[in-house]
């Protein structure tokens, strides 16, 4: 009769665990495809060791920002062009935020940083800087409608908006306490922008050549204030390294100015006859920008999806940790589990891409540590999720496994596992949405997703409203979808 017994639960939990594994190969083998797509999609190269790594920040135009076709351009970047032809070297752009940048280089994580940075005494005693290639100034900037603010003067008790790491930052915080106003600060421009249009901030300071460029392309705003005297722009490698190239770089910046080459690229973006963007529609915004966002969101779902096939893992192994009986194994992923939960993604983000690196010395690529910083992020919720599901089962299933003599190993797999799936499910779809939206964090190191896809067409068109209303509308879209798959997973799970 015992026997009869065990035989009875075993075959009802191998059905259950059929039924479930019935409903999951799909999805699975859907999501398996659209990795393997993504991985031939663009086909990877060997590093070359003379092709020098370059940070930027692409959201400061007019030295540099993307071009409707997808193209860095800009001061900087034309500079850059023209340097490395005429020394004969190659280089590759990694795309970050201006802070970002910074601690790049200061990991080693690239070769140098050209990005509109000002030449500092605090800077020159981490990084050895060219021969300046620009002369920049400060001036402060209202909204075109406002007629009540002229001059510092007329700041007293409201608030300024100011770019991190800029001469504006700078000369702002020099004359706070002298005119009495307040600093709010940005990471990028295009929003410091609009902070001051929606009223929240009074004005803007920032660097003439910058604002001057955004008027220009009718950011909304208009200048108030005579150019202060700024600070000069560098070319930045790691104290003591790369010599060779900030060489080359002074050298060809030489050249440049002998034959009249810098001139037509300064002139092309800050030259009278600039041709100001023309504003457009919505539909018209949506037509323009789509290749762009496209790309981002296909990279978004490529990573969301990597990132949890490999978190799923670590939170099976982990749950089954969780629910040992061995009290070291339950420790260990009670650790890894407050860890993860208990610390903000973006500071893990920084820590794997920027940290470790520069502990370790060794340099690693902006994708691997985003995947690592999303899957270690999710697999302590997966853990979770698989701990619970585990413990949502009536013990009594253990234990009348037990008492029929299966092992503990055996009897997990067999009997409590298969059930606890069902009610795993659409926690696990849940997380995959989680995930979707974190990875926009990850724009910070540099990865052009679809929410800095989002940020380098602003920077280009200062239109926010439009594009930011496509952006959320793309990613209503997918986890609507992604919603309704859960939902019809689950009433398919009950039903079974």
């Amino acid at each position: 009769m015992v026997e009869f017994n065990s035989v009875i639960i075993k075959r009802l939990g191998e059905l259950q665990m059929k039924k479930c594994l019935r409903i999951l190969f799909p999805v699975f083998a859907a999501l398996i495809l659209i990795f393997m797509i993504s991985g031939v999609s663009k086909p990877v190269h060997a590093a070359k060791t003379d092709t020098y790594e370059i940070a930027t920040d692409t959201t400061f135009a007019p030295f540099e920002f993307e071009s409707k076709k997808g193209e860095y351009i800009g001061i900087d970047m034309d500079l850059l062009k023209a340097i490395a032809k005429d020394q004969n070297f190659k280089y590759k752009i990694k795309p970050l935020g201006f802070n970002a940048a910074v601690q790049a280089l200061e990991a080693n994580q690239v070769d140098a940083v050209i990005a509109g940075m000002s030449i500092t005494p605090d800077r020159e005693k981490k990084f050895d800087f060219s021969k300046p290639y620009f002369e920049s100034g400060v001036v402060m900037a209202v909204d075109k409608d406002e007629k009540n603010v002229k001059s510092y003067k007329d700041l007293k008790g409201k608030k300024v908006a100011v770019k991190t790491g800029t001469e504006g930052y700078a000369f702002a915080d020099k004359i706070k306490d002298k005119y009495g106003f307040k600093i709010v600060t940005f990471d990028e421009s295009s929003p410091m922008y609009d902070d001051v249009k929606t009223g929240n901030s009074a004005a803007a300071f920032d660097d003439f050549p910058v604002l001057a460029y955004g008027v220009q392309q009718g950011n909304g705003l208009k200048i108030v204030t005579d150019k202060e005297k700024g600070g000069e722009y560098g070319f930045a490698v790691n104290k003591g390294k790369n010599k060779e190239l900030l060489d080359k770089f002074n050298t060809g910046l030489a050249n440049l100015k002998a034959n009249g080459e810098y001139k037509k690229i300064t002139e092309k973006y800050l030259g009278k006859n600039g041709e100001a963007s023309q504003k457009s529609g919505f539909f018209a915004s949506l037509g323009e920008s789509w290749p762009a966002l496209l790309a981002g969101l296909w990279y978004t779902i490529r990573l969301t999806v990597l990132s949890l096939l490999i978190a799923l893992i670590i939170g099976v192994v982990f749950g089954f940790m969780k629910v040992s009986q061995n009290r070291i194994v339950r420790g260990i992923a009670t650790v890894y589990v407050d860890i993860f939960r208990g610390t903000p993604l973006l500071v893990q983000a920084f820590f794997i891409y920027f940290g470790i690196p520069q502990a370790l010395d060794f340099r690693m690529p902006a994708f691997l540590a985003a995947l690592l910083a999303l899957s270690l992020n999710a697999g302590a919720y997966m853990v979770e999720i698989v701990r619970g599901g585990i413990q949502s089962v009536d013990s009594g299933q253990m234990e009348a496994a037990r008492s029929l003599g299966l092992p503990y190993r055996k009897s997990m797999i067999k009997i409590v596992l298969p059930q606890a799936i069902r009610t795993m499910i659409p926690s696990f779809i849940n997380q995959f949405v989680i995930t979707l939206k974190d990875t926009s964090i990850m724009s910070v190191i540099g990865l052009v997703e679809l929410t800095q896809s989002g940020k380098i067409i602003i920077a280009r068109t200062f239109q926010s409203f439009d594009i930011w209303l496509i952006v959320a509308l793309m990613y209503l879209i997918v986890i609507t979808i992604l919603t309704k798959v859960s939902d019809r997973v689950e009433r398919r799970l009950r039903n079974d």
